[in-house]
């Protein structure tokens, strides 16, 4: 069975102007003042996927235990808060100095279509995005089931401008999602989250 994340969460990508829609059942005014993320009660691990890297690489999820990861959904073709979330991730993870090799960050492709491999290894660099950065990409049929698996609703592509949500799930060392993010978020909060997890 999978894993259903406990926050009740949508993405929804569709054609026209670029703003984000979010629904999620949480209070963040009731989250503990140390995490800048809305805590995730535990449960099961995170649901497992495997799929390419913008270097052909397979990356598996399960494969990153003992590590911390930063998980997002993500589009090169976004022009609004897709390169502000990769930017930030890739910033606190840097910002980590020795200590950044304990994280890992996954964009999954929300744009089978539009995230080729050329495409994506560009915006990779062109972004100056850092080792640590693994922008997953496949087909509509190897995407849809991790999107399935992490509430992430995608409708259609029929533009190159889509709308879209962008969120954010950390994962802790054992696999298990631990806080979650929804716009607006900034770097300070994912290095201040990283750091308290580290330091324990």
């Amino acid at each position: 069975m999978r894993m259903r994340v406990l926050l009740a969460a949508a993405v929804v990508v569709a054609a026209g102007a670029g703003f984000a829609i979010w629904v999620y059942a949480a209070d963040r005014s009731a989250s503990p003042a140390r995490f800048a993320g809305e805590p995730i009660p535990a449960g099961a691990p995170a649901q497992d996927f495997a799929l390419r890297a913008q270097n052909g690489r397979l990356i598996r999820l399960s494969d990153q235990r003992g590590r911390f990861v930063l998980l997002a959904f993500l589009y090169t073709h976004c022009t609004d808060v897709c390169p502000l979330i990769a930017k930030y991730m890739d910033g606190a993870v840097r910002s980590l100095g020795p200590r950044a090799d304990s994280v890992r960050i996954i964009a999954v492709s929300v744009d089978p279509l539009g995230d080729t491999p050329k495409l994506v290894r560009r915006y990779v660099r062109e972004h100056r995005l850092g080792p640590q950065f693994h922008w997953l990409i496949g087909t509509k049929a190897e995407l849809a089931p991790v999107w399935q698996d992490y509430n992430v609703l995608v409708e259609g592509r029929p533009a190159d401008k889509v709308v879209h949500a962008a969120p954010v799930y950390l994962i802790d060392r054992g696999g298990r999602p631990r806080l979650f993010y929804s716009p607006p978020v900034n770097q300070p909060e994912f290095a201040h989250d990283l750091g308290l997890l580290l330091n324990r």
